[in-house]
């Protein structure tokens, strides 16, 4: 693989391509659902975050040619979990959308829904667009979605960092994800992506070709978590995430 940060006019090329896949797959794939929303919203949500989101992501990902590769590190995950990822790439929008997480819901930059596809098939199925430059109103937002959530059983994605844009390979977690957790009941459970930042870490999505990998970690219980004792429980799971980076702090 070339050097991280220095592209081929290849690199470039598929890139360039990748765009009009994504979007020509996600305009066809949203007019062909939009009807079916009328009679069956919620089943239909859970079909485009499993189903119609991979059929998406990954023919994207092989023009980019790039391939995903899950690894679980643990049993299949039954109950509603608060997932949260290493935020580093511009690959990682497309690598979580490839994974197909059953009754996912994305907690997203409100910035996505300038996109009228994005913003359409977000409202449609429920994901959580929040401004993350104001805190306040972000933890707000979360804050309503709790009894929705919780309600329907519905497993939420959220990357502590809050940006990819951040100094060192792991940046600082923020709170959100770990208040959703104690609020919710859910157990914590870790997705480090592996190879991502290496194969794309600019503004833009221009990547080398290569295998990145979805590492799938056991649960973690936040029965026992307070208020009182989050910035230590934080600062555990963090520590994870930077022993599997091989970062030493």
């Amino acid at each position: 693989m070339a050097e991280q940060g220095t592209y081929s006019a290849w690199d470039h090329i598929r890139s360039f391509l990748s765009m009009p896949v994504f979007f020509l797959l996600l305009t066809v794939c949203t007019l062909v659902i939009l009807p079916f929303f009328l009679f069956s919203p919620k089943r239909i949500s859970n079909f485009v975050v499993e189903k119609v989101a991979p059929f998406i992501a990954k023919p994207t990902l092989a023009v980019l040619g790039v391939s995903l590769r899950v690894r679980k590190h643990a049993d299949e995950i039954k109950t509603p979990a608060v997932y949260i990822i290493n935020h580093s790439s511009t690959l990682d929008m497309l690598t979580l959308l490839a994974m197909g997480l059953p009754r996912i819901r994305f907690v997203a930059k409100w910035q996505f829904q300038y996109n009228p596809l994005f913003f359409i098939i977000g409202r449609l199925t429920g994901q959580v667009f929040i401004r993350r430059e104001k805190s306040e109103k972000a933890i707000q937002t979360l804050q309503n979605v709790v009894k929705r959530i919780k309600r329907d059983r519905l497993s939420l994605m959220m990357a502590p960092e809050g940006t990819r844009k951040h100094e060192g390979i792991i940046g600082p977690f923020k709170k959100g994800p770990f208040r959703m957790a104690i609020e919710l009941g859910y157990p914590i459970v870790p997705i480090y992506f592996e190879g991502n930042r290496e194969l794309s870490s600019g503004k833009f999505l221009v990547t080398h070709r290569g295998t990145c990998t979805a590492h799938i970690h056991p649960p973690i219980d936040t029965s026992g978590w307070t208020q009182g004792n989050i910035d230590e429980q934080i600062a555990n799971v963090r520590s994870l995430y930077l022993d599997w980076a091989g970062v030493k702090e």
